[in-house]
């Protein structure tokens, strides 16, 4: 009994065949020499990522005849005077300890402190708010601690601040050197003689620091929004004194001749009111350059002289030029054209926008001539009818069955009449409801 019987299956052979599907051969690939049938296997034969290491870079191992053993021995520094003894694991070859100073030592920095004799010190070396105890134990510490200043304040027996401590050691160092010295040219290269610690300064740093880093963020903000402003107002100071030494020597020559003149107009006014200080901008901003083409400069120049005026201004002024016939752009940009050109553009804008005024006025006059004639002596206005302030509000009658009387049937109809008519319900009062007596 087999599972079809379980089943309750035919046992007859399936009708379709089932078969087998035909799989592509690999192609056969041959190992090359030097690798490893595994290392082959898991690169498919493909390239390698990282690129060959040849053996020549790889570290070379020692003989093997040398023998290398770790043992515990001990070792004195020369950093020490003491002469103390510790231990440590060494690296020992063959059975033969390391010998020389401890690797360490090298390490092992001091500063110079200088020496002073009681006759130096009597000499030269005498401070009324100094004794020579403190003076002799100032120095002992500093040797001690390597000048570490804040150490040697917290040791020093008297209370003593940390510049007070910078200021005795380095007045002292320098009246040595200088006394020492064969001549004061010799030591005046040395730092300490050529710029000699300022106690006052240094405290007012420490003051300023310490105020510093105890601001609050709204303080840092409010100083950061002064020191701008500070920085805008020398900014500004600066462009105009700027703009007024340019202005004092680049004014143009026709623009001298008009204020030296016996008269001059309003429009003249204005005209160097707008044009001098464009003018003297863009010649400061030219002397920055410092080296520039002289059609450059026109350009800049025209620019800054229609910068008020609009592109359709701008377009009727080079039509305007064109009509005349005049080149946009000279054909020989010398000073004395370039000077010629740019005056002209600038009559040509003041003639467009005195044209513009002119048509303004003319506009202006006509619609007051239009209103005068539209207003005769005759005709009263609609404000001083005395009719339309007397009438009074009439509704209109209505028929019955809520039909509009026309205005055409009122005027036929006779005032008796009208009056004969029965006059219609009244919208403001209600039909009274029928009681139970009433039925």
């Amino acid at each position: 009994m087999d599972a079809k019987d379980i089943l309750g299956l035919p046992k007859t052979p399936l009708s379709i065949t089932q078969e087998k599907k035909s799989r592509p051969q690999k192609d056969s690939q041959r190992k090359p020499d030097g690798i490893s049938r595994e290392v082959y296997a898991l690169t498919g034969g493909l390239a390698p990522l990282m690129p060959a290491i040849e053996t020549s870079q790889l570290k070379k191992r020692l003989p093997s005849d040398e023998k290398i053993t770790w043992q515990w021995l001990p070792f004195t520094s020369s950093a020490r005077k003491d002469n103390l003894q510790l231990y440590h694991w060494v690296r020992v070859v063959n059975g033969v300890p390391p010998t020389g100073d401890y690797s360490f030592a090298k390490y092992n920095k001091s500063v110079d402190i200088i020496k002073y004799t009681d006759e130096e010190y009597e000499k030269h070396l005498t401070d009324p708010s100094w004794t020579k105890e403190e003076t002799d134990q100032l120095f002992e510490l500093c040797e001690r601690f390597d000048l570490r200043f804040i150490v040697i304040a917290d040791r020093f027996p008297s209370s003593r601040t940390v510049e007070e401590l910078k200021d005795r050691y380095y007045s002292v160092y320098r009246a040595i050197l200088i006394a020492r010295g064969p001549s004061t040219g010799d030591v005046s290269a040395n730092p300490l003689v050529k710029e000699p610690y300022n106690i006052s300064q240094e405290i007012e740093r420490k003051r300023a620091l310490s105020m510093v880093l105890s601001q609050t963020k709204q303080q840092e903000r409010k100083d950061a929004e002064v020191l701008a402003e500070a920085k805008r107002i020398a900014d500004s100071r600066m462009a105009a004194r700027s703009e007024l030494a340019v202005t004092s020597n680049a004014v143009p020559e026709g623009t001298e001749r008009e204020i030296s003149g016996d008269t001059i107009s309003p429009s003249n006014v204005q005209l160097l009111s707008t044009v001098v200080p464009d003018n003297a901008s863009t010649l400061a901003s030219l002397r920055m350059l410092r080296v520039y083409l002289r059609t450059y400069a026109l350009e800049q120049m025209v620019q800054a002289a229609s910068a008020s005026a609009g592109l359709r201004t701008i377009k009727r002024v080079e039509q305007t030029l064109q009509e005349l016939g005049v080149n946009l752009k000279p054909r020989v940009p010398t000073k004395a054209v370039c000077a010629e050109h740019l005056e002209l553009r600038k009559e040509i804008l003041t003639l467009l926008n005195l044209q513009k005024q002119l048509q303004y006025k003319e506009a202006e006059g006509s619609s007051v001539r239009e209103g005068s004639y539209s207003e005769t002596p005759g005709t009263p206005k609609r404000s001083h009818r005395v009719g339309d302030q007397d009438r009074t509000f009439i509704p209109d009658s209505t028929g019955f069955g809520g039909e509009r009387v026309g205005k055409r049937d009122q005027k036929r109809k006779a005032p008796g009449r009208l009056a004969e008519a029965p006059s219609s319900p009244a919208q403001s009062k209600r039909p009274r409801k029928l009681k139970a007596s009433d039925l």
